[in-house]
């Protein structure tokens, strides 16, 4: 079974950073995985893209609120997700969530929910003003 671990979420004021980190099992095969993001959920709203990195080319997808702010990379030995978040907004509170595709379809729609197989329970983020 694979299990994804979302952790470092937590309250912060406006301005602030958090890093959060996912951890994959040993059972999320690296070398058949094509994309791994981040994800968001506020209460009410949909379930949105934030950051996805591409596994082969190296790449990355920012959403547009939050390019400049939040940086995600990977250590993909450890089969470990982080996404760096620096200048909070109170907009960015959600419960985020790491995901992961196996399916190559990710890098041409990578925020599409459906391309990805794995999930995490989510880490809380509330950034108040």
């Amino acid at each position: 079974q694979v299990h994804m671990v979302e952790s470092g979420g937590g309250s912060v004021q406006a301005g602030g950073s958090l890093r959060l980190s996912c951890a994959a099992s040993a059972y999320l095969d690296s070398r058949y995985v094509h994309c791994m993001g981040w994800f968001r959920q506020a209460p009410g709203k949909e379930r949105e893209g934030v950051a996805i990195i591409f596994r082969d080319a190296g790449g990355t997808f920012y959403t547009n609120s939050v390019k400049g702010r939040f940086t995600i990379s990977q250590d993909i030995a450890n089969n470990t997700l982080y996404l760096q978040m620096n200048s909070l907004k109170p907009e960015d509170t959600a419960k985020y969530y790491c995901a992961a595709s196996e399916n190559d379809y990710c890098y041409s729609n990578p925020t599409n929910l459906y391309e990805y197989k794995y999930w995490g329970q989510g880490t809380q983020v509330t950034v108040s003003t």
